[in-house]
């Protein structure tokens, strides 16, 4: 998808001053002049397997107006305030409150990072004449009003709180991961420092394409990369663990902050490398709790994952995933994991689309439970009670117990949790302890966020009444 924004006409001011009232009227020949438009187009390009790569450009055209004639007077009306200085049209395009023109005929098109970086590097050229010129004005000229902010170290200090300190303080610990299968396809993606021994924490699908004899590499903030091996994944929960083969001894792990005492308002800051674009910090809150997510590794097994994740509205963009979400200490509260795109029906869908301000993470506490699996025994253990429920998402009234377990298995498995507690086929799990259930995904995801042999207060219904009763959850270990 892309989108073209250019601009509108200025009309010509006089080519000569006003005349006055009294004096004789002046003659002059007509000129004219031309305004330039300048035009950038969007672009996204999607690396086969992995998470995001990015496409690059700046395209460029000039158009023509009539100029006004020399001497007239008055002068022509000032011209409109275009759409866009006062709002905007309508149209939902993406990432813009406007809907933009049409491409012209002849537009050089090229990608969206490249055209803001150009624009950056531009606006940087031009401040630093400006400022250089107004340096000489100072020295020469004894009636500037100019005035220089001081620069000493000191001033430039940044406060403990700040997002500059906590984001300067986090990002030598925040990596960026390149995944690339044995066929050579891949992606990037974004892991940060679990612990001195050199484990580096991310999400399954950010490693899944080279798990198996790929090759992966982390690059950290100052530019180093490091050769890095997959220790253990959990497709379930979309984490992963890998360890760098040779990793430097001054490694220092991000502090793991307690996500079971976030708050809805809470100040966010989260770091990636969204569209490769490496050691990006963005800001924002945490704009819901326990929301339930499902979302897959991008094709490589066809399995989902699922969380009852932490919602924020950081801008998150492809690339982002596997990076840490910060609080305002600067402790890891969750792993950036998904996005709901803005051309996409789902989560976790296939769509490029940036951030629409609907991003999702996996909280820390349990990823860190998934994580001490990992290291310790190569594989995920998950909480269970023994019975299967419809998937269907979109009934929002509650899981039920499916009539048929997978693959020819019965849907309550025998002496399990769930055959324990008295609960049979077709009954419908409407609450798990407070949390309303509102579907099999959602109750999946509010079990894997408790540990086996924990017990659980399930609210169901069957034949129309509502009944409650107490499961302690079971196990399963691996993926299957």
């Amino acid at each position: 998808m892309s989108t073209e924004n250019e601009g509108n006409a200025v009309p010509q001011a006089p080519s000569a001053p006003p005349v006055p009232v009294d004096a004789p009227a002046v003659s002059a020949d007509s000129t004219a002049s031309a305004h330039s438009n300048a035009s950038v187009t969007r672009e996204h390009a999607t690396v086969p397997g992995g998470d995001a790569g990015t496409g690059a450009g700046v395209g460029a055209g000039a158009g023509s107006g009539a100029a006004a004639g020399a001497g007239a007077w008055p002068p022509p009306a000032p011209p409109a305030v275009p759409s866009y200085a006062s709002g905007g049209g309508g149209g939902a395009g993406w990432g813009a409150s406007y809907q933009p023109q049409e491409p012209k005929p002849g537009r050089r098109r090229g990608g969206l990072v490249a055209g803001v970086l150009a624009a950056a590097l531009v606006a940087g050229g031009v401040g630093g004449g400006v400022g250089y010129w107004a340096a000489e004005q100072n020295d020469n000229d004894t009636g500037s009003t100019t005035v220089s902010a001081a620069d000493t170290p000191a001033d430039l200090k940044r406060e403990p709180g700040s997002v500059a300190k906590i984001a300067n303080d986090a990002l030598p610990s925040v990596v960026t991961i390149e995944a690339q299968s044995g066929s050579g396809e891949g992606g990037t993606g974004t892991g940060f420092v679990y612990d001195k021994q050199g484990h580096i924490l991310t999400n399954n699908h950010v490693v899944a394409s080279a798990a198996e004899g790929g090759k992966l590499q982390a690059t950290f903030s100052n530019g180093k990369k490091y050769a890095a091996e997959v220790v253990g994944r959990a497709e379930g929960y979309d984490v992963a663990v890998l360890k760098l083969k040779s990793p430097p001894a001054d490694l220092k792990p991000l502090a793991l902050g307690n996500s079971d005492r976030v708050a809805v308002g809470d100040s966010t800051i989260a770091i990636g490398a969204p569209f490769g674009l490496s050691n990006t910090v963005t800001t924002g809150i945490i704009s819901a709790k326990n929301r339930p997510v499902t979302s897959s590794d991008g094709g490589q097994s066809g399995k989902s994952s699922y969380m009852s994740a932490l919602q924020t509205d950081a801008s998150i963009n492809p690339g982002n995933s596997g990076g840490p979400l910060l609080d305002g200490r600067g402790a890891v509260i969750g792993i950036n994991s998904a996005i709901k795109p803005a051309d996409s029906g789902g989560l976790g869908g296939s769509g490029q689309s940036g951030s629409i301000g609907l991003g999702f993470a996996i909280p820390v506490n349990q990823a860190k439970n998934v994580a001490q699996q990992l290291i310790k025994t190569g594989q995920p253990v998950y909480p269970v009670i023994g019975a299967s429920v419809a998937l269907q998402q979109d009934t929002g009234e509650g899981a039920t117990i499916s009539q048929e377990g997978v693959g020819g298995a019965k849907p309550v498995t025998p002496n399990g949790p769930a055959d324990k507690a008295g609960l049979k086929p077709g009954d419908v799990i409407t609450k798990l302890d407070d949390m309303v259930i509102d579907s099999g995904p959602t109750l999946i995801g509010q079990i894997w966020t408790h540990k086996p042999g924990d017990t659980v207060k399930i609210t169901y219904e069957r034949d129309g009444k509502e009944r409650t009763v107490d499961v302690t959850l079971g196990q399963r270990k691996g993926d299957s």
